[in-house]
């Protein structure tokens, strides 16, 4: 059995961000809950569900495996992205700095590559490490709940669907972006890097031989 999935606290310091409003974060915060307590119906619906009847075509199972997934995702994306946020702006510093210009080139040539994600994908936009290889890498998904790219861990997530930007910059994304990016603690995302890199080791490695 699964324990119920807890819905995190709302920090105070995210109603005081530059250029994203209370109301944006109040009203992006119902929409994580909303998350996690769907987690916790479809979760306790399999419970009772005759596992027996899977069919690929339409089942009852295979309905609340889905939308188990995309809430799952949906959850965890978004305690990643508040947690984040309320932070100086600016850029990484320390190993992560040095891990993005040794991928990238630059920063800059990150933050290009990082911005033309945000304004391509319809749902989200993650600043991933690849744990097996040791590579940053950035990748989109539009459907929370598939495209994302297994043995890598997301340590920067942007969520560019509407909710996230709409009530302070109605279709301007590129704003929003802009103001993510202001709002981000650098901070927190290089231990989430650091994290990651330290499952990087030859006994995770894929071998055929």
């Amino acid at each position: 059995m699964y324990e119920k999935y807890e819905v995190r606290p709302l920090s105070s310091k995210l109603l005081k961000l530059r250029g994203i409003s209370p109301r944006t974060i109040t009203e992006h915060y119902k929409l994580y809950e909303g998350y996690v307590n769907k987690v916790n119906e479809t979760r306790e619906k399999l419970q009772a569900v005759d596992m027996t009847k899977g069919n690929a075509t339409y089942s009852e199972i295979r309905a609340l495996k889905r939308g188990e997934g995309f809430a799952l995702n949906g959850a965890k994306l978004h305690e990643l992205y508040f947690e984040q946020l309320g932070g100086k702006g600016g850029s990484p510093s320390g190993t992560l700095m040095k891990a993005i210009q040794t991928q990238y080139g630059s920063y800059d040539a990150f933050l290009r590559e990082f911005r033309g994600s945000g304004l391509s994908g319809r749902g989200w936009a993650i600043l991933a490490h690849d744990w097996v290889r040791n590579e940053l890498f950035v990748y989109i998904t539009d459907d929370q709940q598939d495209g994302h790219v297994i043995q890598s861990t997301p340590i920067l997530p942007m969520d560019v669907y509407e909710h996230a930007y709409y009530i302070d910059y109605g279709t301007n994304r590129s704003e929003y972006i802009t103001a993510f990016l202001e709002n981000l603690d650098w901070s927190i995302v290089n231990i989430r890097y650091q994290t990651s890199v330290k499952r990087t080791s030859p006994r995770f490695r894929i071998s055929f031989s």
